[in-house]
């Protein structure tokens, strides 16, 4: 069975993993080519024309300002007062651009995110909390937003920058270039090995914060028990270690990120000591004038200023790649419950499910169905019965197929259900889970969720379907009728209602298989009776699965499965059924 624990996939090797996390980066504005040319165009125009300003400076100095030719003078004042008006705007057009550019980058990426988890199977959502996955799709996400938004073109143009005040400061004087850019040659050496440290520590903040995040998601959707149960102090103190966990990997985080700027700022006051001692040496030694000192020190300021830009913005990039670790390890997953191909033809046959040697066990735990083997004729009505934590529910749900079974196969008029497309198979099953959720909605809405045939219609027509389909009094709970609000999770509406409508639901789907998991569990008698008439008018074609406790409810079943222990069989009668449920053990 395949892992989808988040946690526990491994992460992506830190030491080799920089350059390989850029080149994927990368690879999400593939469809933003030509935005990212023209911001990249702007940042040339731009890096160029700042790099012009301190060798015209530096001439302006010493052909002009040397020998009182003001008139020169203003002239260059004038030039360097466009050249700057126009890298302004380069910079402001590559800005908008950008952000345009991150924005969209982040809205497919969330987009690509949500469809992926829709895809994924319940075993998934069984091993990783809710708050987590909201994590990743929300702040994760939002790290990569601020790298492409403000971050790439400032990399890019602090690139551009440097390497052309690096080629001035060799092309004006070698050697003092050579000694000018030795500090940089450090800085890169420190960087190259504190980055994966530094990339670690923000993976780990990343990931206290959906552990924050999911502590948080789960005291609010349980807070009615919180109350009940007065255990305010239990879930105080989870989020309070959860939160101590983040507020220490935020610090060690912190700490990791602010490394680079006093450590870069120390290199580039080196450097500019060296030009500024050196250049004074030439300058006595005549080899040397004042404007291209002038000039030199601009170079060395443009060289060492984008480093200490870098020094933010690789921090940046560290955390984005942290950011791209978690969020690649979702898009990495598919589900296991392919679509195979299967050559029978559907069989005509009297049974509509089969199980044939099936096992099953969730993933790190001990198998639950052992060799399972048995039949469901179309139009018959069975009845699962057991002791609590025997199966039946894990049954029920291989039935429609929400699992697949570690070995064996479960047959569907005689095909592979695994044959079955989603869409088919949901059309042909039906099933009421113990536990229904409902969607922010009205109560027709959570009816027809995922059931176009009635979606046009008016209510005034679809209560004519409710009323042909003897499914017209269990509005009668609701007090507005098909539109009575539905809040999120459906904490507006009692566990009763919420069955009703989970009920009307999987009955107007009309399916070949209906599967009832304690569906009538937290429904008054006089309900009950009435959902039974329902039943009762259902098409004779369709099977019926009736998962209970209550012995009422499958005493009419025309076969009784009993199961325990991870093994199915059948009970033979209603009293032998009682019998096994009793005594809790299998007679064979």
């Amino acid at each position: 069975m395949m892992n989808y624990n988040l946690n526990s996939l491994p992460a992506s090797d830190l030491k080799n993993s920089t350059w390989v996390g850029l080149k994927s980066l990368l690879k999400l504005v593939e469809q933003e080519k030509k935005k990212i040319v023209l911001a990249v165009c702007a940042i040339l125009l731009n890096s160029s024309l700042n790099l012009l300003g301190p060798y015209l400076i530096g001439h302006t100095i010493d052909k002009y300002i040397q020998t009182r030719q003001y008139h020169g003078v203003l002239v260059f004042a004038g030039i360097l007062f466009t050249m700057y008006i126009v890298a302004f705007v380069s910079s402001y057009f590559q800005t908008n651009l950008m952000g345009g550019v991150g924005q969209r980058i982040i809205f497919e990426l969330r987009n690509s995110i949500f469809n992926k988890i829709q895809q994924l199977p319940v075993a998934f959502f069984n091993e990783n909390k809710a708050g987590d996955l909201i994590s990743r799709v929300n702040n994760d996400t939002d790290k990569l937003s601020q790298f492409f938004s403000q971050s790439l073109m400032q990399f890019i143009g602090s690139i551009v920058t440097m390497i052309g005040a690096g080629i001035f400061l060799l092309v004006i004087n070698f050697e003092l270039g050579l000694a000018t850019l030795v500090p940089a040659l450090l800085i890169l050496i420190f960087t190259r090995g504190i980055s994966p440290w530094v990339k670690h520590k923000n993976a780990l903040n990343l990931k206290s914060t959906g552990g924050m995040s999911a502590e948080i998601q789960e005291s609010l959707n349980n807070f009615k028990v919180i109350i009940a149960f007065n255990r305010r102090d239990y879930f105080k103190k989870r989020f309070d270690t959860a939160n101590r966990e983040n507020y220490r990997t935020a610090i060690a985080a912190g700490l990791a990120n602010n490394m680079f700027m006093p450590v870069f700022g120390l290199f580039s006051s080196i450097a500019q000591l060296t030009v500024l001692s050196f250049g004074i040496y030439l300058i006595i030694q005549g080899h040397f004038s004042i404007g291209l000192l002038v000039s030199y020190l601009s170079y060395a300021t443009n060289f060492y200023n984008p480093l200490r830009q870098l020094a933010s913005l690789w921090t940046s990039f560290q955390v984005a790649l942290a950011g791209w670790d978690r969020i690649s390890q979702i898009l990495s997953l598919s589900s296991n419950l392919v679509t195979v191909f299967d050559h029978s033809t559907e069989e005509k046959s009297a049974a509509l499910l089969e199980f044939r040697n099936v096992h099953f066990g969730y993933q790190g735990g001990f198998e639950i169905l052992h060799n399972i083997s048995f039949s469901m004729e179309q139009g018959k009505t069975y009845a699962l019965v057991g002791p609590t934590g025997g199966g039946k529910t894990t049954t029920a749900s291989i039935m429609a197929r929400l699992y697949d079974p570690l070995e064996g196969t479960v047959l569907l008029r005689g095909r592979d259900i695994r044959s079955y497309t989603d869409e088919e198979r949901a059309e042909k099953i039906g099933f009421i889970l113990q536990e229904p959720f409902l969607f922010t909605g009205t109560v027709r809405e959570n009816i027809l969720y995922s059931n176009s045939r009635y979606h046009k219609f008016t209510n005034e027509q679809f209560l004519k379907v409710l009323l042909d389909s003897k499914l017209e009094g269990l509005l009668a709970t609701f007090d507005q009728g098909l539109e009575t609000a539905v809040l999120s999770g459906g904490d507006s509406l009692s566990i009763g209602q919420k069955q009703l409508i989970a009920f009307m639901r999987a009955v107007l789907r009309k399916p070949e298989l209906l599967i009832l998991d304690e569906a009538t569990a937290n429904i008054d008698t006089v309900t009950e009776k009435l959902l039974g008439q329902i039943l009762d008018n259902l098409p004779k074609e369709t099977t019926l699965v009736v998962i209970a406790h209550r012995l009422n409810t499958i005493e009419n079943a025309d076969e009784i499965y009993f199961i325990n222990s991870g093994e199915v069989s059948l009970a033979g009668s209603f009293k032998e059924a009682v019998d096994k449920l009793m005594s809790g053990k299998r007679v064979s």
